[in-house]
């Protein structure tokens, strides 16, 4: 959790108008972005790097396609040999996977962004 020094209060008096309105909007906003000012939905607080609590996302695991393009020609149409689409297969489901993880680890971040 990150940690902030409480602004002190803006005096009142040996001020100008000017400053007096500067220094306030400035503690005002400085105090929305800490999240000292207890505004309601919290939309103005800053994101910290200690607010983000997400793990890293899991290690790919398709590493490279197996199938090669293996086919025959059956009466002048080019068929797939059967190895060749079970690895096929194989790849498309760990890249489905990968993509889940990863679809899984953005969604996570995006509901932490949003609190």
């Amino acid at each position: 959790m990150s940690r902030f020094t409480a602004i002190p209060a803006i005096p009142q008096t040996g001020l100008t108008d000017w400053q007096f309105n500067t220094l306030n909007a400035m503690k005002e906003n400085l105090e929305l972005l800490i999240g000292s000012r207890n505004e309601k939905d919290g939309a103005s607080r800053a994101l910290t790097k200690s607010s983000i609590a997400i793990a890293l996302a899991p290690t790919q695991s398709m590493q490279r396609v197996t199938a090669e393009g293996v086919g025959f020609t059956i009466s002048g149409v080019n068929v797939v040999a059967l190895s060749d689409y079970e690895k096929l297969v194989v790849n498309v489901q760990q890249l489905a996977n990968d993509v889940a993880a990863l679809r899984n680890t953005l969604n996570n971040l995006i509901t932490q962004l949003k609190q």
